[in-house]
């Protein structure tokens, strides 16, 4: 009988404690600040435009950024994975190969899922594609 007492006391325990899994706080919405655009410049056809986003937590909750993709093959994209706590910072950044543009000038959208509403955030990576 102290087994089974011991056992819900301590299912009950872990239950109300698991409340901060990253799991469970995705369901949390909270806010972000982000730059719209990351202007490169003037790029050489065939460099890769390094473009770093600097992702700030304005909410009350963990940013969870679930996922942040290119508009285009031609893009490539890493973000921070780990939640962003309260006040914090982290990352997005995107690599913009250039080799298959024309001359003049480019833009590339990346898209940012986040638990923000809304939940998807579009920033810009703009370059002037020169000889």
């Amino acid at each position: 009988m102290r087994k089974i007492v011991f056992l819900g006391l301590a299912l009950s325990f872990l239950t109300a404690c698991g409340s901060d899994s990253p799991s469970e706080i995705v369901g949390y919405k909270t806010t972000m600040k982000i730059p719209s655009v990351f202007n490169a410049g003037k790029i050489a056809r065939g460099e890769v435009i390094h473009a770093n986003f600097v992702v700030e937590n304005t909410g009350e909750y963990p940013l969870v950024l679930s996922d942040v993709s290119g508009s285009c093959s031609c893009t490539v994209a890493d973000w921070s994975k780990d939640p962003i706590p309260p006040g914090e910072k982290g990352f997005v950044k995107a690599n913009v190969k250039t080799e298959s543009f024309s001359e003049g000038p480019v833009t590339r959208s990346v898209t940012i899922l986040s638990n923000t509403t809304p939940p998807n955030t579009k920033v810009v990576v703009e370059a002037t594609i020169i000889k």
